[in-house]
């Protein structure tokens, strides 16, 4: 006689009551397949569902088994013991089949555990948060979080009407992560985690910190998405950068708010595609080699301008996918232009589905709030200190380099992460542990950071924000430096915009403001940087801050520029700067072009067209601009008159360029110049040419250097220097006896 089949074991009721609350911590012990006295059997949890069975074979093999329930939302069947089996289920909505997420095994590595648990999984993107991936044949997406402190996560989306209690997720062992591999969910489906702390509490839903596509904010959902698979068609620029000196290239960098770059008077943002359309043709009329673009690393609040993100691995929803910023950037490589993201990894916002207290615990940031809150932004600091923040942090910075061909990152406040004691007062932080203020952990971060950048980044550069004296910002990492390519010349920027702002009538008193700056010039490799920090909060724009009736002012303005254009550093200018926009930056006005009869406007535009033609040219403009091979003083102390004179030197051999820059609106004739080559020299550049709405006084004919010994040279040019306007001569080779206009 035979013995009735053993009945399916039953599930204990304090595991039902966690699957029940959302609380469960080990899932896959209680669901999918099991063995038990009479074979196999599979266990669901399928809360809401109507009816459920198990599938197995095909075609005429097919078989269904009705799975028994309680009502309770737990559903089992025997099954075999052996090979793959579906499970149908009738929703409220609709039947589906599909495959079980528990009966899958282990699908993260153990090298990726442990690479991540050291911090140096720094492909972290394709293989954690969430990633379309095939297993046996099955497509779907495997998520996984890091929450070591959590009790419990489970993936909410719109795949399971957003039940946190549907799919629970599995604990691997070691540093927190935990994985659900979950068929049938593909690109485009939005989810979040669904996290419960240590002490039972449910926290609000989290958004994927490795999420590489986002719901474009107010809403804040995370979306699957596939690592974009584009067609790049830059590889001779890729190969032409790999292979360049980038401190010996001329680096003209236009910074922008692409959204604000492109808004309407309807207030309409525009796509990355509208930015290929109009800002690439611009920037190659302008003549700048770089675009630097303010994060667009996805952030809940515009008014940010990015720079409090919490997408690290997304480009921003409002411009478009992230195929369509990897057309962008591939179309400027095609226009020769290089690509610059504003990158920030010195904090991050405390919007409660961001990172904050991501498992219930300070696990990005500090919870010391000296350490860990930054109160001039009302942002937290992350705890590079941490090997999986300092991992993802790097993995961050080159995704973006290498998954969209970027050719550098500016990182933003990096004083702000340099020094324990940034903006706070004595008692408000912590010393290393060596007694210092100095935080390094920080820079066993830049240096690392930066090394890996050098390693594998094909030529790609970084730039520090860095606002004060720390040695070696650009040194490099092997002879103890951050590593750095390139380091924002602060001081210049603020030294010059006060000299500026004076009354022409004072200038003389002031020269230290233009020549202390060259004490320390090549001390690092330097940007000169007027950014958007410059022309906001009450600051003023660059235009405002210049004295004088309107043509002094864009008198000035073309003197500044010019000045800054030949002054030793690569260049970064902020939109609009270029033209002189009236008021200051506004990310939410209209980019208020100037119409087509502001001469003053126009002209400043076209001047800055031909000082970036100016400095692509001439190699003594850019080849030797962090050596002091390539500048010397011609005059510094000219006090009675506010004239300053030097030459910038390609090294080659070749005479120099001669820059001549009178600050006053007083044209000054017959003003001697001591040069080193006799002969003929012409003006190459004049910022007082009627082209750009200047009164075209200057040195039209070549001049011939006499026999008048000044400024320690036996031989010297007799100028007409043009009011508040900048000059540049270049040699011409020996005098004719037929040239005119010259002589001593």
């Amino acid at each position: 006689m035979r013995q009735p089949a053993p009945s399916l074991p039953a599930l204990a009721p304090h595991d039902l009551a966690l699957l029940e609350g959302g609380r469960h911590p080990d899932p896959f012990s209680i669901l999918g397949r099991h063995a038990y006295a009479g074979g196999a059997f599979v266990r669901a949890w399928l809360p809401g569902c109507n009816y459920a069975e198990i599938v197995t074979g095909e075609g005429e093999a097919r078989r269904a088994v009705p799975m028994d329930t309680e009502g309770n939302g737990l559903f089992q069947a025997p099954a075999p013991e052996a090979g793959p089996y579906r499970l149908r289920i009738s929703w409220p909505d609709g039947i589906v089949e599909a495959i079980d997420p528990y009966s899958f095994g282990l699908l993260l590595s153990e090298d990726d555990i442990y690479l991540f648990a050291q911090g140096r999984h720094f492909d972290l993107s394709t293989r954690f948060g969430a990633n379309p991936r095939v297993f046996d044949d099955v497509a779907g997406t495997l998520f996984s979080v890091w929450a070591p402190n959590a009790a419990h996560v489970a993936v909410v989306g719109d795949f399971n009407g957003w039940d946190a209690r549907r799919h629970p997720m599995r604990r691997r062992l070691g540093p927190g992560v935990w994985e659900l591999f979950i068929p049938g969910v593909g690109p485009g489906a939005v989810y979040k985690y669904a996290i419960t702390g240590a002490n039972g509490d449910p926290l609000p839903w989290k958004a994927d910190p490795l999420g590489r596509r986002q719901e474009e904010p107010p809403r804040t959902g995370s979306i699957v998405a596939a690592t974009p698979d584009f067609a790049w068609s830059d590889a001779a620029w890729l190969e032409q950068r790999a292979n360049a000196n980038p401190r010996a290239e001329p680096l003209s960098i236009y910074e922008a708010h692409v959204g604000s770059w492109l808004r309407t008077e309807w207030g309409e943002m525009g796509s990355w595609d509208d930015a290929g359309d109009r800002l690439i043709p611009y920037l190659q009329r302008m003549g700048f080699s770089h675009v630097e673009l303010l994060p667009v690393t996805e952030h809940p609040f515009g008014g940010s301008w990015g720079y409090q993100p919490l997408g690290l691995f997304a480009p921003t929803a409002r411009l478009g996918p992230p195929e369509a910023f990897a057309r962008f950037v591939d179309r400027c490589h095609a226009a020769r232009i290089g690509v610059i993201l504003d990158w920030v990894p010195a904090h991050f916002p405390t919007d409660e589905y961001g990172l904050a207290r991501f498992d219930g615990t300070a696990l990005y940031e500090h919870e010391d709030p000296r350490q860990g809150f930054h109160r001039d932004w009302n942002t937290l600091i992350y705890n590079v200190g941490r090997s999986e923040v300092r991992g993802f942090l790097i993995a961050s910075a080159l995704w973006w380099l290498e998954t969209f061909h970027l050719d550098g990152l500016r990182v933003d406040a990096v004083a702000s992460m340099l020094y324990r004691d940034y903006s706070r007062a004595p008692g408000e932080w912590t010393p290393n542990h060596l007694g210092g203020r100095e935080n390094l952990e920080a820079v066993a971060f830049f240096q690392e950071l930066n090394a890996l950048i050098g390693a594998r980044g094909r030529g790609a550069i970084s730039i520090a924000e860095e606002s004060t004296a720390w040695p070696g910002v650009t040194a490099p990492v092997d002879q103890g430096g951050l590593g750095f390519h390139f380091k924002w010349n602060m001081g210049w920027m603020h030294d010059t915009l006060r000299y500026f702002g004076r009354d022409p009538v004072h200038r003389g008193y002031h020269g230290d403001d233009i020549t202390f700056g060259l004490i320390y010039a090549f001390s690092e490799n330097f940007v000169l940087p007027i950014s958007h920090d410059e022309v906001v909060h009450g600051k003023g724009s660059l235009i405002a801050r210049m004295p004088g009736d309107d043509w002094r002012r864009f008198a000035n303005l073309r003197l500044f520029l010019s000045l800054m254009w030949t002054h030793p550093g690569k260049k970064l200018l902020f939109m609009g700067c270029e033209f002189g926009q009236e008021q200051e930056w506004n990310v939410d006005a209209p980019f208020p072009w100037p119409s087509d009869d502001d001469a003053p406007r126009r002209g400043t535009m076209q001047l800055v067209r031909e000082l970036n033609a100016l400095y692509r040219r001439h190699p003594a403009m850019h080849r030797l601009d962090h050596s002091p091979e390539g500048f010397a003083w011609v005059i510094g102390d000219d006090r009675a008159n506010a004239v300053f004179a030097f030459t910038r030197s390609a090294g080659d051999g070749q005479p120099p360029l001669l820059v001549v820059a009178n600050m006053t609106p007083a044209p000054r004739h017959n003003y001697r110049v001591g040069v080193a080559f006799p002969g003929l020299w012409t003006e190459c550049f004049n910022s007082d040419a009627e082209a750009w709405g200047g009164s075209g006084v200057g040195n039209g004919a070549p001049v011939c250097a006499g026999a008048v010994a000044s400024h320690g040279q036996a031989q010297s040019l007799s100028l007409t220097l043009p009011p508040l306007a900048l000059i540049v001569l270049e040699h011409a080779g020996p005098s004719g006896a037929n040239m005119s206009g010259t002589g001593p």
